[in-house]
């Protein structure tokens, strides 16, 4: 997926593009991570449209559940939406990560062999 060591260093205006095309990526996995937290509170937690939005939002950023779950099946969604949500919060910035850390260990490697 990435250019090999002994390859040159990809333009700019590719980086751009590849940068671009994981930052798409990384939001599409969180708009899967929200739709599921939507659902996962209208349905068990019998919250509102906005409220299940709100409280799904919350969770996933790491700030915390907003509305107080009541029955065991909301308690349980909540805890294991909350597992799964730091799990997809640290894999995207990961995924958003990677073509930068990329550019630059190749760039190090290119510079490395150029002194030695």
């Amino acid at each position: 997926m990435f250019e090999h060591k002994r390859n040159a260093l990809l333009p700019f205006s590719l980086f751009i593009k590849r940068v671009v095309a994981y930052f798409a990526y990384m939001l599409f996995l969180i708009g899967i991570a929200l739709l599921v937290g939507v659902l996962g509170y209208h349905f068990s937690a019998d919250l509102g449209w906005m409220n299940s939005f709100y409280n799904a939002s919350m969770i996933l950023t790491g700030m915390g559940p907003v509305a107080e779950m009541t029955s065991n099946s909301a308690k349980l969604f909540s805890s294991f939406y909350a597992l799964f949500s730091g799990i997809v919060f640290l894999s995207t910035i990961a995924i958003f990560l990677a073509p930068i850390a990329h550019r630059i260990l190749h760039k190090f490697h290119i510079e490395n062999e150029a002194s030695e």
